[in-house]
């Protein structure tokens, strides 16, 4: 970022907004929705008592709250703190004890085909079962457990089974290599960790087990594991290694145990969830949240930024638990809230790339909830695959992850939504918890590409290098002002790298590390990483504009962009595009591909500016993403400034990189202008 980020506006992001729609809300769907306008003005007008509301309402309590907020060891918050409760109980048990409990609480779906459906009673005697077997392995309040498993019911009840016994779980995704599992367990200090001999990916057995065993493998000079025993559960058939002593399988434990199990009362600051983000430097970063805030905002942002009606709607979060928007918006938010969801196993194309809307149609999904990265890749497959299937039931879309461009954002409204669904565009992260920034269905006239206003209670700004808030069409830095419910209470372990990563910045601020830009309305626009806002001969020029002016011409199924080290600009803009078939055809020879490149290159000067234009347009056959479906752009800087590729196991396929790396890509030999 340059020292004074207002001075320079953001070219051509004027040009994008004038050129997108703005859609009101439909004053029919605005009659029923949870949320109303009123919720604003109340939490500006005490935005505590705003927050009391909601705990109270929201969350069961078995000790009654008298203080909503301390905050006078900031930055570290507490929230409803001498409040006692169970996340476990206030998930499962109260719907049953309430009468529901023969409503679905999942219908699960697994890739080779096979179907699961789980009532709120259902899984109130396997919760109860597997902290049953939790405690009989030894497992107690205050312990950490780490769970690395596919997408599965099982992987549910864990997490609910370790929170039922207050010992905070550590998801680990199951993409993530034996190293890095290692690192997960050696931090939190674990004593067990519960896996599977494997799980299916594009219609094959991938194993997981042996990542485990190598993690826990005695290493010269490192410290002993602190882990007693691994339960595995038996997904795939596969045969595994067994260590006599340690291994347990799942389901022999859960037939041990007993269907009735008392929830530990635990305190409203007691340890929930320990979940590592990779940073750009350094070991994982442990983040910690505990219990009562996080409960009370993952619920009150999942009923009314999506609109629930728990009685009626089917809700889909298409996330995988590894990630924070598994835990807030697949296990915590919903079924706090009493909701039917779908959970699927697998990959978006397996065994046919209409495998999603399958599912929708089957169940009658009304609430999708999905990243950009697979928008994208649906509008490269093309809309005559989703135009096969019944997507009536969609009532309320949205998207998480990062940035969605606006053609996206327009092709999932027309397509996906049927041109009437509300999409909200949620920006937060692992570190807040929880939804901060979004449109609220009912209320928001929504404006594709922007994530728009904080939510009601949130106090969410952009501003300049000296902390001032900017103008209405500046752009700057976006941070959180005041304390939330569901932020972050640390990084485990280490509270100096807490300060220093969050609150160092802009003291007494939190600082999201985004870059963020508000139009003429005042509503925002996130830029990215503040690592990937680019300075290009002084002008501060976005990778998420320069992304949505390449996919918005015909040839662009999916482009990435990237800042590479120039000694004359500064930074210039390197872009790598995948084509859409026959455009991909015209670029198989060198003429071809100049003439494409050059046309790419001219229509982001005519939509952003010429000083926009990439220096280099590499046509790739794919983008390397992590299996959650984020570009790992870090790598592709690496190609743009000829450095060896760094560190590529967490991709979903590491070959990418080789076939990038290798020169299959070819850089536009247009002149600089």
């Amino acid at each position: 970022m340059p020292e004074n980020p207002t001075t320079e506006p953001t070219p051509g992001l004027e040009n994008l907004l004038h050129e997108t729609r703005s859609f009101p809300p439909d004053p029919r769907f605005a009659e029923q929705a949870n949320a109303q306008a009123g919720l604003y003005d109340e939490a500006k007008a005490d935005r505590l008592a705003f927050w009391e509301r909601q705990a109270r309402e929201l969350v069961s309590w078995r000790t009654p709250f008298t203080e909503t907020l301390d905050w006078s060891g900031a930055p570290v918050a507490r929230w409803f703190a001498d409040g006692t409760l169970n996340a476990a109980y206030n998930a499962v048990d109260r719907h049953v004890e309430a009468g529901h409990g023969d409503r679905v609480a999942l219908h699960f779906e697994g890739e080779p085909g096979d179907t699961r459906t789980v009532t709120y009673a259902d899984l109130q005697r396997e919760v109860s079962r597997a902290a049953n077997a939790l405690a009989a392995l030894g497992v107690t309040t205050g312990d950490r457990v780490v769970i690395y498993l596919p997408m599965l019911v099982e992987s549910v009840v864990a997490m609910l089974a370790c929170a039922r016994l207050g010992a905070a779980h550590s998801v680990v995704f199951g993409g993530f290599s034996a190293d890095a599992l290692r690192s997960r367990i050696a931090d939190a200090g674990a004593t067990l960790v519960i896996t599977a001999d494997g799980g299916y990916r594009r219609g094959a057995p991938s194993a997981l087990k042996p990542a485990v065993d190598e993690a826990l493998e005695p290493r010269n000079g490192a410290e002993p594991t602190t882990v007693a025993h691994v339960l595995v559960v038996r997904r795939t058939g596969q045969d595994v290694a067994w260590t006599e002593g340690r291994d347990v399988w799942w389901h022999e434990a859960l037939e041990a145990a007993d269907v009735q199990h008392d929830p530990v009362w635990v305190e409203a600051e007691h340890p929930l969830f320990i979940l590592y983000t990779s940073g750009t430097t350094g070991k994982p970063k442990g983040i910690l949240h505990t219990t009562g805030g996080y409960l009370t905002q993952t619920a009150y942002t999942h009923r009314n930024v999506f609109d629930l009606k728990a009685e009626t709607d089917v809700y889909w979060c298409t996330a995988d638990i590894g990630w924070v928007t598994g835990h807030s918006y697949v296990v915590y938010g919903p079924l706090l809230n009493g909701a039917t969801q779908v959970i699927y196993e697998g990959t978006p194309d397996s065994p046919h790339q209409g495998r999603w809307w399958e599912i929708v149609e089957k169940y009658k999904v009304s609430i999708l909830y999905t990243a950009p990265t697979a928008i994208r890749t649906f509008m490269k497959w093309g809309e005559e695959i989703p135009d096969r299937f019944d997507l009536s039931s969609l009532r309320v879309l949205g998207s998480v992850g990062e940035s969605i461009n606006p053609e996206a954002w327009m092709w999932y409204r027309r397509v996906i939504g049927g041109g009437t669904a509300p999409i909200v565009d949620t920006w937060w992260q692992t570190e807040t918890g929880a939804i901060m920034v979004s449109p609220l269905p009912g209320v928001t006239a929504a404006k594709p590409g922007s994530a728009q206003v904080p939510l009601p209670g949130i106090a969410a700004e952009v501003v300049d290098d000296e902390a001032h808030p900017v103008p209405d069409g500046g752009g700057g830095y976006l941070v959180l002002s005041e304390p939330w419910p569901s932020m972050l209470r640390g990084i485990w372990g280490d509270l100096e790298r807490f300060k220093d990563t969050y609150w160092s910045r802009f003291p007494g601020i939190y600082f999201a590390g985004d870059g963020a830009k508000k139009d003429e309305d005042g509503d925002i626009w996130l830029l990215g990483r503040v690592d990937d806002v680019m300075n290009v001969s002084g002008h501060r020029l976005s990778t998420t504009e320069i992304e949505s002016a390449l996919v918005s011409h015909e040839y662009v199924a999916e482009a990435a962009v990237v800042g590479a080290a120039d000694d004359t600009t500064g930074q210039a803009v390197v872009a790598f595009v995948i084509l859409i078939g026959e455009f991909a055809d015209r670029a198989a020879d060198d003429a071809g591909a100049d003439a494409v490149q050059t046309a790419l290159r001219n229509h982001v000067a005519r939509q952003i500016g010429a000083i926009a234009k990439p220096r280099k347009i590499l046509v790739v056959p794919e983008l390397p993403k992590t299996r959650s479906g984020k570009i790992m752009r870090r790598l592709l800087r690496d190609v743009a400034e000829n450095r060896a590729v760094g560190d590529a196991t967490t991709l979903a396929d590491s070959s990418v990189m080789t076939l990038i790396a290798s020169g299959l890509a070819k850089p536009s030999t247009s002149s600089e202008d």
